[in-house]
């Protein structure tokens, strides 16, 4: 690159997990770059590496020393762009630091500077078709994905990011006022898209609308809630579900509950432990998925099935199911206070 932004990713290897979450999202490179106190060039870390380390259990508050690529992938500074694309694509990665004979920092690489983010023909499927109860007054005439965030639909800005990360090809499933929805988003061509709508005569569930795409497709599809507005990339995590062969990937996020007292632990009368204010950490469904074309056969068409049932279901048969933690950027607009908070967000960014 032919600016120094990439600068504002540098971490040392001393800094935390979270010091890494924090700056991705600050950057929006997904790549910190660690530089060891001696100003060698230490290694890196992607969102990649992030997500392995939390899947095998280290904290937020880890150092990065715990999870960085001390001997990734780097071009030098006489390398051409040509060669640099090459070695992009050949190791399937999107940046590549650039580091001179001396083991010193001088720059980085990034795919979005060579080339733009390619098309894919993969369906991008959006769950439409909620009432949205718990957001009245704001859906008593409109449904909720058309709520607006900053001017704008929920949903167009879910379509704009799919957009941004090659997607062209989607399918709204649709059932409350999904007139508003069809009459303002068309067949997509004002937005240089391809929409095509299912409507759903009753509630199907987050899942169930899926049986009516057997047959558009050997390629997985990406499927998303139309409530969840996320900084996530969604061609990320179709990528990952590919590279791994699962019929399903769910986009899972940590979720931190305080508990306000201190907790006593017990055997008969005698106190085993106690520890103070204790945080339990879970893993959540984030409302994001990516799903074979062999696994949305086996649905049946017109029945009811939740999506946390539809896995279940693939896990019964022993198909591949994976989590894809994500620590982006994401919220479930759900309640009115969650509107309220996006909103804020929308407008500090």
């Amino acid at each position: 690159m032919s600016d120094n932004s990439w600068s504002k990713c540098v971490l040392s290897p001393d800094e935390s997990v979270r010091d890494a979450i924090d700056n991705l999202i600050a950057s929006s490179k997904r790549i910190v770059l660690v530089v060891s106190q001696d100003g060698s060039f230490a290694g890196t870390v992607s969102d990649g590496d992030i997500r392995r380390g939390l899947l095998r259990g280290i904290g937020l508050e880890s150092r990065l020393s715990e999870i960085i690529q001390r001997s990734p992938i780097v071009a030098t500074p006489e390398m051409s762009k040509e060669i640099v694309k090459q070695l992009m694509l050949t190791n399937r990665i999107q940046q590549i630091p650039i580091v001179d004979s001396s083991n010193k920092l001088q720059g980085l690489h990034e795919w979005d500077d060579l080339e733009s983010e390619p098309e894919r023909e993969n369906l991008f499927v959006v769950m439409a078709g909620g009432e949205g109860k718990r957001l009245l007054p704001h859906t008593l005439n409109t449904p909720k994905p058309m709520v607006l965030i900053q001017g704008k639909p929920m949903l167009e800005h879910i379509l704009e990011r799919a957009k941004a990360n090659g997607f062209r090809n989607f399918v709204l499933i649709v059932h409350h006022l999904s007139q508003v929805i069809e009459d303002y988003f068309g067949d997509g061509s004002n937005w240089e898209i391809r929409i095509r709508y299912i409507k759903e005569e009753k509630p199907l569930g987050t899942a169930g609308g899926l049986a009516q795409l057997s047959g558009l497709g050997k390629d997985p599809i990406v499927v998303t809630n139309g409530d969840v507005l996320s900084g996530l990339n969604y061609s990320d995590i179709l990528q990952f579900h590919t590279d791994n062969g699962a019929s399903g990937t769910m986009a899972v996020r940590q979720h931190e509950i305080a508990h306000p007292f201190g907790v006593v632990t017990l055997d008969g009368l005698r106190i085993v432990s106690i520890e103070e204010k204790p945080v339990q950490r879970n893993y959540i469904n984030a409302g994001v998925y990516v799903i074979s074309s062999e696994a949305i056969q086996s649905l049946a068409e017109g029945a009811f099935m939740n999506m946390t049932d539809f896995f279940a279901t693939l896990q019964a048969r022993s198909e591949l199911v994976c989590a894809y933690p994500i620590h982006e950027s994401w919220i479930d607009v759900g309640r009115p206070e969650d509107l309220r908070e996006v909103a804020t967000k929308f407008r500090e960014s």
